[in-house]
């Protein structure tokens, strides 16, 4: 999960900048957490706490969680970059599902891959977690395929191995110039997933990979929160980047973290 976090402040700071080279500081004042990164601590959460609790990990018992937790986070932050609709259902405690097929559903999937212990749970994890809001079937595939690839790469999946499965639900495009050659106003499952995941399969380290999504110039700490979150698995995050990303961490953040680490320090 760190992956998602780290991936999303590095992108803050260019988001709709019309970045389109990999050279730029990782790291500048404006950095923050955005909107992913609490939505992905409120998805961790969620599932954190049924797993302490013993509960049954089912629609019926995970989805009240879900919308309690990213109800709660989501107030606390409301100006954090939420889309207009979303914002209106974080402020509402009746609304429903209401169709999105926006990125916000594979934004925050990255607790499915590191709750989930087969790929058969990640999948279900994945999608009840963009069930509560983004019950498009685009946003289901988006979350399914993210959220796939990082429990491939947590098993030691080969690149190849990753690429064929994300192939299944994707056609990448060309190239990351093709990639950048795009208009960047995009902000659908259909629009980014498949430019995040090629920013990790053309990337040899963590670092490439959210560098390589930031020069897309678009949506950029939507797409390095995905990218990144396949990429903390297969490559690891390199400890200077952790050294100054981590003191950013919220409290909601690192309290998903310490969760998880509670709930697997019996893990081998």
């Amino acid at each position: 999960m760190k992956g998602a976090f780290v991936g999303d402040i590095i992108g803050s700071a260019y988001e709709w900048s019309g970045m389109k080279s990999s050279v730029f500081p990782l790291h500048v004042p404006r950095s923050h957490a955005t909107d992913d990164s609490f939505m992905t601590a409120a998805v961790a959460l969620a599932f954190g706490r049924a797993r302490k609790e013993g509960l049954p990990e089912t629609q019926e018992v995970l989805a009240p969680l879900l919308c309690r937790e990213m109800r709660t986070i989501g107030r606390r932050h409301i100006n954090a970059g939420y889309g207009h609709i979303f914002k209106k259902w974080l402020l509402s405690d009746a609304a429903g599902p209401y169709g999105s097929f926006g990125n916000g559903a594979p934004m925050r999937v990255s607790p499915a891959a590191w709750y989930g212990r087969s790929m058969e749970e990640t999948k279900k994890l994945a999608l009840i977690s963009a069930s509560v809001s983004h019950n498009h079937p685009s946003a289901e595939k988006a979350a399914e395929c993210v959220a796939g690839c990082i429990f491939m790469a947590r098993q030691k999946a080969s690149k190849a191995e990753i690429e064929a499965y994300l192939r299944r639900f994707y056609t990448l495009p060309d190239s990351l110039e093709a990639a950048r050659d795009k208009e960047p106003k995009d902000a659908t499952c259909d629009g980014t997933v498949p430019d995040a995941l090629l920013c990790f399969l053309a990337a040899g380290s963590y670092e490439e990979t959210v560098r390589n999504a930031v020069s897309l110039g678009g949506d950029s700490d939507t797409l390095a929160a995905m990218a990144g979150s396949i990429a903390e698995p297969f490559f690891g995050i390199p400890q200077h980047i952790l050294a100054w990303a981590e003191p950013l961490f919220t409290q909601e953040m690192k309290a998903a973290l310490a969760l998880y680490a509670e709930n697997t320090a019996g893990d081998k």
